[in-house]
């Protein structure tokens, strides 16, 4: 099954605990601290890997994790950083995050890579925080939280041309016919529902890659039809054939409706080079309509060939001028991206709050984060994250807002005393 849009949740790993040792060798006395440093967690990434046409790897799994780090020992031994999670995609495959709808990236090349979420480092062994007034410090962090964030995956086929064209025009046909693409062919409207890809050979060193979209109807670019999901693999073409059924009503009202949803949906869609196909010619009804098809398109300045897909006539030169065309088309820009606001903000920014039970809530990047990396159960690690509070100038502000000896302080997910 094409899968071209799926939504997955990636987590990286969580930084390995620093460790609070000290050496304890028969004849080594006051050997000092060597508890060792918590190893980094592992990331997640996102490859490109040229074998994948689709994301349907991720359509039954849609949560991933990371390794962690290990934590770490005596003797100063660091903890192993946990191994980084590479998620395999195909080329073409844009990367939104789903809660900002901000683009993270845009993968094309065989190889290219993405970091989505970066493991927390390892916390510090107890020999970082070793002075000379402290020469036994019982004090060492645990490992940076993991982040996590929900990713919109979508798939813009990569592709040299892009076969268009209404509903039964005879687009899968010609792929199947000037490729070795099988696709679904039968004579009903939307035959196809999903894009196909076809490498077609016109020579020992020319190939092309072709893709036949499904057929697009009026309103495609407001999305109705699917339009939308099938459009954008319109954008990373550089030429079109433009079939046209030469059993329809009016073939050239089909062209120009199907140019025009081109153009509401993307600008530059409607700049793009095509070549128009008259399609069916191995009936008689289409052959005696061609004159009169021809002559109109050619006071509207469209080159056309008369084609019979099924038969398999004149698709040669139809796929050998949008060779041609290639050679003359710009290489294609990725789509511009609406821009997304993001406020600047200082991760020692932090905000308080009262909870329903009359205690105090407070939230901000770096004190959660310190809140997470503290040894509560360590006299030392207390005092050093008390000392964070003034830092951030959050003790006045607690004291300010009228925080009492015994009311409770709320940190991420610690639940904490406060205590003049």
């Amino acid at each position: 099954m094409f899968i071209d849009q799926v939504k997955i949740y990636v987590r990286s790993g969580k930084g390995g605990d620093g460790a609070v040792h000290f050496r304890r060798e028969k004849y080594v006395p006051r050997g000092g601290p060597d508890g060792g440093d918590g190893g980094k967690g592992g990331d997640v990434v996102l490859e490109v890997v040229s074998t994948l046409n689709t994301l349907s790897f991720f359509r039954h799994q849609t949560r991933f994790h990371a390794e962690g780090g290990a934590n770490g020992r005596k003797q100063k031994m660091f903890g192993k950083s946990g191994d980084d999670l590479v998620l395999s995609v195909p080329p073409g495959t844009v990367v939104y995050d789903a809660d900002s709808g901000e683009m993270l990236a845009d993968l094309v090349e065989t190889g290219e890579r993405v970091v989505v979420a970066k493991g927390g480092r390892g916390g510090r062994g107890n020999p970082h925080f070793a002075n000379s007034v402290n020469q036994a410090p019982k004090i060492a962090e645990k490992g940076a939280p993991p982040s996590e964030r929900i990713l919109q995956l979508e798939l813009k086929l990569i592709a040299d041309i892009g076969i268009v064209g209404v509903p039964n025009s005879g687009k899968s046909t010609f792929l199947s016919v000037v490729t070795n693409a099988r696709p679904k062919i039968a004579d009903y409207p939307f035959t196809t529902l999903e894009p196909n890809l076809g490498v077609a050979n016109l020579d020992q060193e020319t190939s092309l890659v072709l893709a036949d979209i499904p057929g697009l109807i009026e309103g495609a670019h407001e999305g109705v039809g699917l339009g939308h999901d099938f459009l954008r693999h319109i954008q990373r073409t550089r030429v079109l054939i433009h079939l046209l059924d030469g059993l329809a009503e009016d073939p050239l009202l089909d062209l120009a409706q199907i140019n025009s949803e081109l153009a509401l949906f993307d600008p530059d869609l409607g700049q793009k080079l095509q070549v128009v196909a008259f399609n069916k010619m191995d009936l008689d009804d289409v052959q005696a309509r061609w004159p009169e098809i021809e002559r109109s398109l050619k006071k509207k300045g469209y080159e056309a060939y008369p084609i019979s897909a099924v038969a398999g006539s004149n698709v040669r030169k139809v796929l050998g001028r949008a060779a041609q065309l290639l050679l003359e088309a710009p290489q294609v820009e990725p789509a511009p991206e609406l821009p997304v606001y993001k406020a600047e903000t200082d991760p020692n920014d932090f905000t308080i709050s009262r909870e329903d039970d009359g205690g105090y809530r407070i939230r901000g990047e770096a004190i959660e984060r310190a809140a997470s990396m503290t040894y509560w159960e360590y006299f030392q690690s207390v005092r050093r994250f008390q000392r964070i509070l003034k830092v951030l100038g959050i003790d006045a502000a607690l004291r300010e807002a009228g925080v009492q000896n015994g009311d409770t302080v709320y940190v991420g997910d610690f639940d904490l005393e406060w205590q003049d």
